[in-house]
């Protein structure tokens, strides 16, 4: 029987052990082939994002940046050669929004608007200018749809997600990219914006699902951890659901950690995502996808379908 000074010393013991193992850097993971990462956010420096695809098998991406990025990330594009494309955000409510994606795009070499994350309607009169300025670029454009707030205060982003597909209808030649909490919930037909990232059992018919197949305009990104919760909270979902929109699914992490490790993530503000603290949401969504698919899939997944939706050069 051990004594209480015993039992204190090899909990210690223990808990440092994992403590250590969970800093020891994961060799980066061969997938098979390039992947391409649609949803990283621009990272101070011209290392940081190279640091983090290094750290988890990721060999290109598409930096979601700020309107006035295009220095920083033509600086990148000159030392890591082929390796970046980047997309520009603002403000939808900022009455100069238009122009400046314009100018992000004619003059920057943006490939795409996004992401798109406001404190605006998704069907009012702000985003339908920028969805009309998309369709005239001819570039894709990323939303954020969340209804439900992570902390309290924070209000929603995009919201009438349910309310969306009138704007497919009327917006026939602008490419939509769906991302975030209230598109990722809504595969599930009994959501009713009941949590941010709600779990158990799919019930069939959720309108992602559904608008995922009657609009070709529509396009799924499987970053962060609402697209992980979709992938994870009913195994016997997932494969058929990427089998069915294999060709509408982009892989993307929105991962915030350091070095593709898992280092240095803070979900202090998003206490609904601490299951993934302490990951990294590049490697976990890419294991998800490589074990519910096959190969053919998953390089869609991860490469060729990011490819033809941002009309980027294979």
């Amino acid at each position: 029987m051990l004594h209480r000074r015993q039992f204190l010393q090899s909990t210690l013991a223990t808990a440092a052990a994992s403590a250590l193992r969970a800093q020891t850097p994961q060799p980066a993971p061969d997938w098979g082939g390039p992947v391409i990462d649609i949803h990283l956010h621009l990272r101070r420096g011209l290392e940081a994002n190279m640091i983090h695809m290094q750290g988890c098998g990721v060999s290109n991406a598409n930096l979601l940046s700020r309107d006035n990025s295009a220095e920083q990330v033509h600086q990148m594009q000159a030392k890591y050669p082929g390796h970046f494309v980047w997309s520009a955000g603002t403000n939808a409510a900022n009455p100069e929004a238009a122009d400046l994606l314009k100018k992000a795009v004619k003059d920057g070499g943006a490939i795409g608007f996004g992401e798109l994350k406001s404190h605006v309607e998704a069907d009012g009169p702000e985003m339908r200018k920028l969805y009309a300025l998309a369709a005239e670029l001819n570039v894709p454009i990323l939303v954020h749809f969340q209804e439900v707030d992570h902390f309290p205060g924070e209000g929603k982003w995009n919201s009438g997600f349910k309310r969306f597909d009138s704007i497919l209808k009327s917006n026939p030649k602008t490419t939509f990219v769906g991302h975030a909490d209230a598109f990722w919930a809504n595969i599930s037909a009994d959501y009713v914006e009941q949590a941010a990232y709600p779990s158990g059992p799919i019930k069939r018919g959720g309108i992602t699902d559904r608008w995922l197949s009657d609009y070709p305009n529509l396009f799924g990104d499987l970053s962060a951890n609402s697209g992980n919760n979709a992938l994870t909270r009913d195994p016997d979902f997932t494969p058929d659901f990427l089998k069915r929109h294999q060709d509408k699914l982009m892989f993307g992490s929105d991962c915030g950690c350091a070095d593709g490790n898992g280092g240095g993530v803070s979900q202090a503000r998003n206490p609904g995502a601490s299951r993934l603290a302490g990951k990294c949401v590049a490697r976990e969504t890419l294991a998800v996808l490589k074990k519910s698919t096959t190969p053919g899939i998953f390089r869609k997944l991860t490469w060729e379908n990011a490819h033809r939706v941002y009309r980027i050069s294979l």
